[in-house]
Formats: structure tokens, C-alpha cells, sequence
């Protein structure tokens, strides 16, 4: 079988596990996202990977290096879903990274470091509202009493998800790796954006990524008859609501220089009938962009919008942080080392900036960082017809397996290209 061929089975392979009818749904701590991780487990045992499942539900599988001691070249990403989803998102980067130690299987290549494969957990927010939560906990940044009882459109807390997959969420903060040694981290992940298309570019160098604030507002108005209601006496919550949406867009739309975005994408009306007023309504809002100060000037006129909201409508407005986090800048050496193997390659490319969070983001406190794009058609993703060419995919494979070897010996940097031509002249 060829590569590609198996490569796609492998991808086929982990996408059957899904609970939707629509796109894949396959979200953290659910049966769906725990079968597929078992499934994932056996995948890497058969490869004759050393595999342990840390305290947080992140796989983390070890191919051992020859040289006792060495730090591990790692790579990963996730395979969590959003609702409704497509296929590539995450999925791309753990299973190409699996098809990368096939490679090196194939070919008999031993590394002086050793090499890991993690794949990581509730990467997604939409379970929880918050994101990379896998990484987070390994590179030391999860804060166990915020987030323990944040809950799911269903109810359920994230200390309660922990317990249903047999996970102890008070021992958590044993899955940090703080005090380890990493070489390396790399992730390959498709673009969710339509920069490398529009370009007529195969591969994104990632230099930054950019980072949200989330907040979760409640409205309080009152609920009222919609026929007898005079429209000067209402407290109608949803048209709060409806205004904060505008100015957020206004807002973000002046700071677009600095590529910041801001997104209202959850909305819900409480007991809400066509024929009432609405009294109650939650929303929550994403401000996120690789400037600070841009990003803070959003959120310093989101608030100054709610407090003239709050006058001019009568409602009672409640803003929470769910998270506020800081952007990330990527090794620049890094971003050399994978132009360099491009180039080589004869694979166009460029550096750009991920507008979309990564578990890459929380593994630069750990080690450097080498974050890869592969185009996406459309720039689509979070979406069923999310799609990625399967040779744009084996293309980033490629990158990957080259950076991995760059990384993985002591002394004197040996390419899959050079290894192979090596042993076939010995």
C-alpha cells in the first residue's frame, strides 16, 4: 500500500467515530471522542509505541530514542470536535504525526531522542466555553478552581465529565510536564482560513497566533405580553442583546489592521414564545487578535456599550470573563528550519499569523514551537464541508516527518532524504 493510501485509511479510520448524522461530532469526555481515543491508543500500540493516558485524558505515545536521557521531538494536536464539525480539524495533525512514525517504522530509522505523539484533550471550547484545555493542564496554565464548575449546554460540570471517563479532576494538575524537558513541539494542523488558497501557496509557517477573551453576559429585562406591552415601556432583553451584537462588530471592524475579530456566537432567549417580550437572555462574545492593546480596545468599548445599554433600556446587564489569555509569538529559528525544508522540497510557502487557537500556543511555554498550515478550500472549518486535498495533506506530512528528523539527532542534522540514500549505498 502506498502512502497515501494508507495514510487515508488511518484518516478514514478515526473519522468513523461519530454522533452526529451531520458532519462529525465527536466532543471531549463524550463515549464518541473516548472510543476514538482508544481506538487511537491501539493504532500507536501497533506501531510498537510506549502509550500512557495522563491525568487530564491526554494519550501521549513514545517511540524511544537510542540515546538514554535525550528530551523527546513531539508531536500532536487533537481529536475533539466542534458540533457538527468536519473531518480535519485536529484530526490532520495526530494523525499525521502517527504517519510519520510509520515512516520512520518502514524505513528502520533509530533517533538519538525519542519521539512522542500526544493527542490532546477538549481542544474545542464547545463543550465548556473554554478551549485547549489538554495542553493548558500539561503546560501548567489550567486553573483547576475557575474551571471546575463550568458547565455544558446538558448541565454537566467539567469535574463531572472527568468522573464519567473515569478521570479524577482534583489530580489534574498531575499531568503537567512543567518541570520536563521538551526538545521540541510540533503541530500540523489545516489552515481554517482561506489565506493559503487565495495565495497559491501549500504550506503556512506559523510565526503567531493570536488569542481570545470569552465572556459570558446575562440580560435581565422583563417579560411582558407582546400585545399589550406599549414598545416605550418595554425592558425587551433580546434587543439589548441585538445592540451589543452591533457595536462589538463596529468596534472590531476599526482595529481590522491589526486583524483583531470579535464574534457573538452563542445566543439564547430564556422561555422565550412569539408572543412575549423577552425578560431573559444569555449571550457570549469572542474578542480575540495577536495585539493586546488592540484587543483591549474592543473590550473597553463592549463595556462602555453595556453600561449605556443598561441605562438606556432599563435592563440589568452581567458581564463574566470566562477566559482571558495572552498571544503567543512562535521560534523564529523554527520558522527558518521549515522554509529551509520547503524550499528544498520546492513547496511554496509562507509565514502568517493563526487567527484560531492551538494547543501549539500553550506548548511554547514548554519548548519551542513549530506550527504548520496546510490550505483549507474556502477557508472553511468548524463546519461539515470543511475540506483539505489529501495531497496538500501528505505534502505537510512530508514537512513534518523532514522537521521531525532535524530535530530528533545529537550532532550532525541527518534528513529522511539522506538517510535514505545512505543505507541504500551501504
Amino acid at each position: 500500500m502506498d502512502r497515501k493510501r494508507r495514510y487515508q485509511a488511518l484518516f478514514d479510520n478515526i473519522n468513523q467515530y461519530n454522533s452526529g448524522e451531520k458532519g462529525i461530532t465527536r466532543i471531549a469526555y463524550t463515549n464518541e471522542e473516548q472510543t476514538c481515543t482508544s481506538a487511537f491508543m491501539r493504532m500507536c500500540k501497533a506501531e510498537n509505541l510506549d502509550i500512557r493516558m495522563d491525568h487530564c485524558g491526554n494519550v501521549i505515545a513514545r517511540r524511544n530514542g537510542i540515546i538514554e536521557g535525550l528530551p523527546p521531538v513531539v508531536m500532536g494536536s487533537h481529536l475533539d470536535t466542534v458540533y457538527q464539525g468536519g473531518k480535519y480539524d485536529g484530526v490532520v495533525g495526530v494523525t499525521a504525526a502517527l504517519e510519520v512514525i510509520k515512516r520512520l517504522n518502514e524505513k528502520g530509522i533509530e533517533t538519538d531522542h525519542p519521539i512522542e505523539i500526544i493527542s490532546f484533550s477538549c481542544e474545542e471550547s464547545s463543550r465548556f466555553g473554554i478551549s485547549t484545555v489538554g495542553s493548558k493542564v500539561m503546560s501548567g496554565l489550567f486553573q483547576k478552581e475557575k474551571y471546575r464548575h463550568l458547565k455544558d449546554k446538558d448541565g454537566i460540570t467539567m469535574e463531572k465529565a472527568f468522573s464519567l471517563c473515569a478521570l479524577d479532576y482534583n489530580s489534574v494538575d498531575q499531568a503537567s510536564r512543567g518541570n520536563e524537558e521538551l526538545k521540541v513541539f510540533f503541530e500540523l494542523h489545516i489552515e481554517q482560513g482561506p489565506v493559503l488558497i487565495n495565495n497559491n501557496k501549500k504550506i503556512g509557517i506559523v510565526t503567531g497566533i493570536a488569542a481570545p477573551v470569552r465572556l459570558h453576559i446575562q440580560i435581565s429585562g422583563k417579560a411582558s405580553h407582546s400585545g399589550t406591552t406599549p414598545m416605550n415601556m418595554r425592558k425587551d432583553a433580546f434587543l439589548g442583546a441585538s445592540e451589543i451584537a452591533l457595536e462589538l462588530e463596529k468596534a472590531a471592524k476599526l482595529e481590522q489592521e491589526f486583524g483583531t475579530v470579535a464574534t457573538l456566537g452563542v445566543i439564547e432567549i430564556f422561555n422565550g414564545a412569539m408572543n412575549v417580550v423577552p425578560g431573559e437572555v444569555e449571550i457570549k462574545i469572542d474578542i480575540r487578535s495577536t495585539s493586546v492593546v488592540s484587543r483591549q480596545r474592543v473590550l473597553d468599548h463592549l463595556y462602555q456599550t453595556i453600561s449605556s445599554i443598561q441605562e438606556s433600556r432599563q435592563l440589568e446587564i452581567e458581564s463574566t470573563e470566562i477566559i482571558s489569555e495572552e498571544p503567543v509569538l512562535l521560534s523564529d529559528e523554527i520558522s527558518h528550519v521549515l522554509e529551509s525544508i520547503c524550499e528544498k522540497k520546492g513547496i511554496s510557502n509562507q509565514r502568517m499569523i493563526s487567527g484560531a487557537g492551538h494547543d501549539a500556543m500553550n506548548m511554547n511555554k514548554l519548548c519551542p514551537v513549530g506550527l504548520i498550515f496546510v490550505p483549507s478550500v474556502d477557508g472553511l472549518s468548524h463546519h461539515p464541508n470543511e475540506y483539505t486535498d489529501m495531497d496538500d495533506i501528505i505534502l505537510g506530512i512530508d514537512i513534518l516527518e523532514e522537521a521531525v528528523l532535524r530535530y530528533a539527532y545529537v550532532g550532525q542534522v541527518q534528513s529522511s532524504q539522506e538517510w535514505d540514500q545512505s543505507n541504500s549505498s551501504a
